[in-house]
């Protein structure tokens, strides 16, 4: 039989790339399945994007990841969406499927699979979310999508936030509102989940925590922060110092790669192995 040294292609589109650890985690998944894969890190220019796009199927590539700043400017080049991608109004995944472009958004898919591995549901929760940028759209769609009772949204501007309530009203079953983020502000007493969905404390700013009372959360809450450098931030230390549950950014991540992962390949993703990789990067 004639041997095969074509490694099927994916990867990432993005500028800044640099810092982007996906490929870790990816690659240790195909070495792990035995898939000859390749995931490219690719730093591509607001300026060269149409050609980049272009050229997945000329490269006959299996897919790509969109991070900053293509994330809605691939949405021309798509021939379908998911419901979830459809109503966030951004892309980070990409298959090339029966030569069509499909694209779908898999930060909050990743963020909601990772608090099933916890044991923990959206459904019927109360869910505050701080930021309104593309992490917490993602999330809070795919939460309201999970059946959520209530989202939150805390964020400094008006506008920007209401935009995202609107968002959950008008297409998912879960009621939304919006809350001001004045000085230290606090969380809504009812609350069960709180997502930090801001890039706050985000390496090198390691010190950095987003300015809120504190005292108003309890230890019946369950604390995630969207941060993976470091993994444990100064938020998710304040809440776990006053009783509550506290999951890193590192799940998320890992489940987003794990659902890219299948979504390319058609094979379940190794999940433990996956995350093993990537927790080994920021030891």
């Amino acid at each position: 039989m004639e041997k095969n040294y074509r490694a099927e292609l994916v990867g990432v589109f993005g500028d800044p790339v640099d810092g982007n650890p996906t490929g870790v985690l990816e690659e240790a998944g195909f070495a792990a399945k035995g898939l000859n894969y390749r995931y490219l890190t690719m730093k591509v220019t607001p300026d060269d994007f149409d050609t980049a796009m272009k050229s997945l199927k000329a490269l006959h590539m299996k897919g790509i990841n969109l991070t900053m700043p293509h994330k809605i400017a691939v949405l021309p080049y798509l021939d379908e969406v998911s419901e979830a991608a459809g109503i966030i109004g951004a892309v980070n995944t990409v298959v090339l499927r029966d030569g069509k472009l499909i694209g779908d958004n898999t930060d909050g898919k990743g963020f909601v699979q990772a608090l099933k591995n916890e044991n923990i549901s959206p459904a019927g929760k109360n869910i505050a979310i701080l930021g309104a940028g593309g992490a917490s759209k993602a999330i809070a769609v795919e939460c309201a999508l999970a059946d959520a009772a209530s989202i939150t949204i805390i964020n400094r501007s008006e506008a920007r936030g209401q935009e995202l309530v609107q968002a959950i009203l008008q297409n998912t079953n879960s009621s939304a509102s919006y809350l001001s983020w004045s000085d230290a502000v606090s969380i809504p007493a009812r609350t069960d989940i709180l997502i930090n969905a801001t890039s706050i404390g985000l390496h090198p700013n390691i010190h950095d925590q987003p300015d809120i009372n504190y005292d108003t959360i309890t230890p019946d809450m369950v604390v995630s922060d969207v941060i993976f450098n470091p993994a444990i931030t100064p938020f998710l230390t304040e809440a776990g110092k006053r009783g509550a549950k506290t999951i890193s950014g590192l799940g998320m991540l890992v489940c987003q790669g794990a659902l890219n992962f299948t979504i390319w390949t058609g094979v379940e993703a190794p999940y433990d192995i996956m995350y093993e990789a990537l927790k080994k990067e920021f030891e």
